[in-house]
């Protein structure tokens, strides 16, 4: 089919349909893919056609390029999605990694069993804590405690949780104290998402100083100037020029406020 050659393509998504929990075989979300690229190809090239029949019909066979353009681009967004998903997730973890590691580790040095350790992080935590409970579902199907803990880590999205459960599994398969190398690996998770914060908070000045240049200082002087030429010089400036500029302005500042919340880390230190 020609669904499973094009998922073969694309090595790496039945991993990003895991890890963005998407219960789903890769053939069939680029089956599902496919389907809602050509829906989506349909009603814009159709929106378009409309303007053009009405605007300029001799430019109407444009839409027999612009579909399959259109196609593609839905498609590899779509395609896209698991990936995106997947990085919400692990926003939504590195939230609560360290006050569950730490969570995690005061259970332990108060003798608590490691296997009532995690089930108790799992019911304390929503984000993280469903990683958590994947582990101690395996657990009670019979598998080895560390055997659980490989399988999730590979269904994980981040690297932080993997980081502290590969210390969980490494110390069990080793005898040594998981009580030590659990602390030792949230310090030094704390340590890098305080980096990280201070980072983001060196990179969101310079964004913020072009936004207010490109996004509020320069429309303003530009349409102030449009206004003035078109007193002096002649220039028809109508309603819908003014229209075309404000569209243009929302447009750049939702890109530098998409741009801002991507770039911000999930975090909460």
């Amino acid at each position: 089919m020609l669904s499973k050659k094009i998922a073969a393509s694309f090595p790496t998504l039945k991993l990003s349909l895991l890890q963005a929990g998407m219960d789903i075989q890769p053939d069939k979300f680029v089956k599902r893919t496919m389907v809602m690229a050509a829906y989506l190809a349909v009603a814009l090239t159709a929106v378009i056609g409309l303007i053009l029949f009405k605007a300029k019909p001799e430019l109407l066979p444009v839409v027999v390029v612009i579909f399959p353009m259109f196609f593609f681009m839905g498609f590899m967004f779509f395609m896209y999605s698991p990936k995106a998903k997947a990085k919400k997730r692990v926003k939504e973890i590195d939230k609560e990694v360290v006050f569950a590691g730490r969570f995690l580790l005061i259970e332990l040095s108060a003798g608590v069993p490691l296997f009532d350790a995690l089930s108790n992080v799992a019911k304390s935590y929503q984000g993280i804590g469903k990683y958590f409970q994947e582990i101690i579902d395996r657990v009670e199907v019979g598998k080895p405690i560390d055997m659980a803990i490989n399988e999730v880590m590979e269904i994980t999205p981040s690297d932080n949780f993997r980081k502290i459960v590969w210390q969980i599994m490494n110390s069990l398969r080793t005898g040594a104290d998981v009580s030590l190398a659990l602390q030792s690996i949230v310090e030094q998770i704390s340590r890098e998402q305080i980096i990280e914060v201070k980072n983001y908070g060196k990179k969101l000045n310079p964004m913020v100083m072009f936004y207010l240049m490109i996004a509020v200082i320069v429309p303003s002087l530009g349409v102030t100037m449009l206004s003035l030429m078109s007193s002096f010089v002649g220039i028809r400036l109508s309603s819908q020029h003014l229209w075309m500029i404000a569209f243009g302005v929302g447009v750049v500042q939702m890109g530098f406020l998409m741009s801002i919340k991507s770039s911000r880390p999930g975090l909460e230190i």
